[in-house]
């Protein structure tokens, strides 16, 4: 999509010169934490709302389009909401409203696969992007105290890149090359699945490989696509299977650069019903409890980070978005306006309920 930076910011100041309302004040000065969901309004119109932790509605951040995934500075109160594959803007923002949103945008032949994150002293943003003319991934690298200025990007090693996290140690970056082409001309078309070739990577932040792993050549079918991280520093990362649906296999696997990638057992019922397709990958606060969400199935699984056991499951219809929160807990959001707070056991408490607003693929707090 062509942004009119212009008037989407002219609009954003608008937003900004109201204020908040009196309420929303109140949720904003006595929050720590925050909720930040990408989201479809009532009205058609795409935005990024903030909650309190409680779950007070604080505002709402347009955006041009549909969004997908943000990356959440690690010590600031800012934040960048990045369209949705294929699309080429990203819009930064001030999370208490002090400044008029900041939109910018893919260079020419390239887009966005709708995340990234920050470097862990917040000065670099890496976003995942497409070289639309070689068909092949790259990290855009980004200058978060120069108004994202591009300072240019390095490859990934694959192709249909589609996010990368940073590692606890500060200086590698994780990233999941889900193995199918697309091309903006064709929408989010598959090209290649009968060659597809997906992988787990891992750089260090100027692009240099550090390892570069697989699963065997018979499941080059399951496209690796969302991450996160347990205690133990292993990488845990969700997949889509565009293979015989009659063959299954597991769709949730770890990996660490010493052992490679595995997959975790998926009871026969759950795996049925995820329907080969995971939304996307949390780990709770202290890493212990690692949930993948199955949209297509109306449930998140959990599973034990320790030990990789399935620990069992929470039935949300039309579940995606989950993110870190309680120390053993997550938050999942769904497209019916719910925001929960749920743990391996399936107990679950409702935090926001807004009918009429579709929280969109992910979700992610602030300050926890």
């Amino acid at each position: 999509m062509i942004v009119d930076r212009r008037s989407f910011l002219a609009g954003a100041g608008a937003c900004l010169a109201t204020g908040l309302a009196p309420r929303s004040a109140a949720a904003l000065a006595t929050s720590d934490a925050l909720i930040l969901a990408p989201t479809r309004q009532q009205d058609g119109s795409f935005a990024v709302m903030l909650f309190g932790e409680s779950g007070a509605f604080i505002r709402a951040v347009p955006l041009p389009a549909r969004g997908h995934d943000l990356a959440v500075h690690p010590q600031q109160r800012r934040a960048v909401a990045f369209a949705r594959r294929p699309g080429t803007f990203a819009v930064a923002f001030d999370l208490d409203g002090r400044v008029e949103p900041q939109v910018f945008v893919a260079q020419p032949d390239r887009h966005f696969y709708g995340h990234g994150t920050y470097s862990a002293d917040g000065r670099l943003l890496f976003a995942t992007e497409d070289n639309i003319t070689a068909g092949t991934g790259v990290i855009g690298i980004y200058d978060a105290t120069d108004s994202y200025k591009r300072l240019g990007e390095f490859p990934t090693r694959g192709i249909g890149t589609h996010e990368a996290i940073l590692m606890p140690d500060g200086k590698t970056l994780a990233i999941a090359n889900g193995g199918i082409e697309t091309l903006p001309d064709f929408g989010r078309e598959m090209l290649n699945v009968p060659t597809m070739d997906p992988s787990l990577v891992f750089t260090d932040l100027d692009g240099h490989l550090v390892a570069q792993q697989r699963l065997s050549k018979d499941l080059h079918k399951l496209s690796i696509r969302h991450m996160a991280v347990g205690a133990d520093g292993t990488v845990w990362f969700g997949t889509q299977w565009e293979g015989d649906p009659l063959e299954t296999p597991s769709l949730v696997g770890r990996a660490s650069m010493e052992k490679g990638l595995a997959l975790v057992s998926i009871p026969e019922r759950e795996l049925a019903d995820m329907r080969r397709y995971t939304g996307a990958v949390a780990a709770s606060r202290d890493g212990t409890v690692i949930s993948a969400s199955a949209p297509r199935g109306g449930y998140v699984i959990h599973f034990s980070a320790e030990s990789g056991r399935y620990l069992g499951r929470t039935q949300i219809a039309d579940s995606s978005g989950i993110t870190a929160y309680g120390p053993k807990s997550i938050l999942a959001s769904n497209g019916e306006g719910l925001i929960v707070e749920t743990d391996a056991d399936g107990a679950e408490t409702t935090k926001v309920r807004r009918p009429g607003v579709a929280f969109d693929n992910h979700l992610r707090t602030f300050g926890l």
